[in-house]
């Protein structure tokens, strides 16, 4: 005969992997905030970086070709 009060329970256990990458992922638009709010507190410049001078030597023939270049090709010539 069989026991009425016997009984099977199965249980699944699944684990998922993944959260490193969302932690990378954080981690790095931390920094990116970080590195911004640095530079808007800073008055939207690096310490120490007040003015700056760049100067161009010998590229004044290039210049003054690629200016006549450009307006005879808007003037359609």
């Amino acid at each position: 005969m069989a026991d009425p009060d016997r009984s099977e329970r199965v249980t699944t256990t699944t684990t998922t992997s993944g959260s490193t990458g969302i932690g990378i992922i954080l981690g790095g638009l931390v920094v990116a905030v970080a590195v911004l709010a640095y530079f808007m507190f800073a008055n939207g410049s690096a310490p120490g970086s007040d003015s700056v001078n760049i100067k161009i030597e010998g590229a004044g023939d290039a210049i003054e070709g690629a200016a006549e270049a450009v307006e005879g090709t808007a003037e359609g010539n």
